[in-house]
């Protein structure tokens, strides 16, 4: 690069550091962004850009770059924790966890790898490691992680600090409201493990069932039970088979004689809201559990039993569809004990919060108002917050394929390459006929150089309007390139993880090794539809040509 060039990087590269640090997050984006046009191959500046981007909230784009980063300087470290930290923002915490332990196979010692790794694990919980709440101001356990941090202990007697986190825990997406916060910074950097403000020149399942568990078996107890307590516990039993009977007025009847004889094991009680969950009492069913819960405070119950209780609530109101009220008492039962089948409920109600949320916020109006927004600022090359502005037309419309089409304009215009392919696919779903969304695919696929790929995208252009003019270059480029240096093309085909697969797939070898020795044998392989389909990919490719 020449030496005026290079200078003109380094300006930038310190203008966007000095843009960030003083929480313009969106200017250091723009600035990072000019430098890469310059030098396109500087994993620090990509580096940079994701640390900005993640402070803006904008975690998908973070990890793109992180992915940059990572595949331009494959033994840099802080590449791999800048990919570790937009993972665990996403919530993908299994994926950031073997990211983190990949960074510290070149930095055994680099504890923010083993803090990274460490917070990733704290997360991983339940079976087959399911993943807990989105949103880690309102992970159970918060107060507490946030009193025990010397950085953060100061800050819980701040009235508007308590105020901010308050809102956090009840809407994530006011986070962008706070960034200039080192408070709440610092804050995110303890609930994630992360390092936010760390920045220098070379760092910156199936759903379950509604029907409650039988109520348990008090376990036995060691010390020495009263005569009243016994009977008590005689009535429980018989309550528990009436239960499995479904015999349920019965099993009332002894809860009520057992509750009669012991007032103070709030069991009965939960046992007692169980029953009326069966019932479809779900009033009744929620009175029962506040009084076990009310009675478990007073007479210091085990933890288990009062979180027991607000589970109890919390599936009564499911059962009702009141979701959100649901989701508060999950997280009220999490935070007395947490459990997977807790945890796992809760998720199935955010979810369902989530699919009513989007439906109730569809409008195509506010969608085409917000699709005019991105439009300008593509138009002034702001394609960041063009990107933000066509996500919420997206969301207002997610059936629109022309929003997707521009979205994937500004990924293209980014390098976002992944993310640009995967909205022209959404694109081309909603409408198999929509020519736009082929020749943007075409053109991301030529700039990841998956010629034979963008070969046959045009292609299908070219079904829908043989006439395209766009379509008929970018497919006779592709022919162009493809018919260059054989070396360059074999390279380029066995990039692609398809073409890889079958090449290292013996049978495909025999075939191949056959059709060199005897042509004739080819068309005895094509009457395989299998085998038809990888000599094609293999001729798309540019690694076999048949006379």
């Amino acid at each position: 690069m020449a030496e005026d060039l290079q200078k003109k990087v380094a300006e930038l590269k310190d203008q966007g550091n000095k843009a960030l640090t003083s929480g313009n997050t969106q200017e250091a984006i723009r600035l990072y962004g000019e430098a890469i046009k310059i030098d396109p191959t500087n994993h620090v500046l990509y580096s940079n850009r994701s640390a900005a981007l993640a402070k803006a909230a904008n975690y998908e784009l973070a990890l793109v770059d992180a992915n940059k980063t990572v595949e331009l300087k494959p033994d840099w470290v802080k590449g791999y924790s800048r990919k570790g930290t937009a993972l665990s923002f996403l919530g993908r915490y299994e994926e950031a966890k073997a990211v983190y332990k990949e960074g510290l196979k070149l930095d055994p010692e680099n504890q923010q790898l083993k803090d990274g790794v460490k917070d990733a694990e704290s997360h991983l919980t339940g079976p087959a490691g399911s993943q807990p709440v989105g949103n880690p101001f309102a992970a159970p356990g918060v107060l507490d992680r946030i009193q025990r941090d010397p950085r953060t202990k100061g800050f819980l007697t701040q009235p508007d600090y308590m105020q901010k986190l308050k809102e956090l825990q009840q809407n994530p997406q006011a986070l962008g409201n706070y960034l200039q916060d080192p408070r709440i910074m610092t804050t995110l950097s303890v609930l994630l493990g992360v390092d936010l403000q760390q920045m220098g020149d070379e760092e910156m399942e199936d759903r379950t069932s509604s029907r409650e568990p039988e109520p348990e078996p008090m376990e036995e107890e060691e010390e020495e039970l009263t005569d009243a307590q016994k009977e008590a516990k005689e009535e429980k039993q018989k309550g528990n088979e009436a239960y499995k009977k479904k015999d349920f007025e019965t099993a009332l009847q002894h809860y009520d004689k057992a509750i009669e004889l012991d007032p103070e094991d709030i069991t009965f009680l939960t046992n007692k809201a169980a029953v009326y969950f069966e019932m479809d009492r779900i009033e009744d069913c929620i009175k029962e559990s506040e009084k076990a819960i009310e009675r478990g405070r007073e007479v210091r119950a085990d933890y288990k039993q009062i979180a027991k209780a607000f589970f109890r609530i919390g599936q009564a109101y499911f059962k009702q569809e009141k979701y959100k009220d649901a989701i508060t008492y999950y997280n009220k039962s999490l935070t007395e004990h947490r459990t997977p089948e807790a945890l796992k409920r809760c998720q199935e109600a955010e979810k369902l919060v989530k699919e009513l949320e989007t439906k109730a916020y569809i409008d195509p109006e506010k969608a085409e108002e917000e699709k005019a927004k991105g439009n300008d600022l593509f138009q002034k090359g702001d394609f960041p917050n063009a990107v933000k502005h066509y996500s919420e037309a997206i969301r207002r419309n997610p059936d629109d394929p022309k929003l997707y089409s521009n979205r994937a304009a500004c990924y293209t215009k980014l390098a976002a390459w992944e993310l640009g392919l995967k909205d022209c696919d959404e694109c081309i779903r909603l409408d198999p006929k929509f020519l736009k969304g082929f020749l943007r695919k075409g053109a991301i696929l030529q700039a990841m150089k998956q010629w034979g790929r963008a070969q046959d995208v045009y292609s299908k252009a070219l079904d829908i309007d043989s006439n395209c003019a766009e379509a008929q270059e970018g497919y006779k480029k592709c022919l162009q390139t493809m018919s260059q240096d054989p070396e360059e093309i074999r390279k380029r085909a066995m990039a692609d993880p398809e073409i890889q697969e079958i090449m290292s797939d013996p049978a495909m070898r025999v075939i191949l090794d056959q059709m060199q020795r005897d042509p004739g044998a080819l068309q005895e392989h094509l009457k395989n539809p299998e085998v038809a389909a990888k000599i094609q990919k293999l001729l798309e490719a540019g690694l076999i040509q048949i006379r």
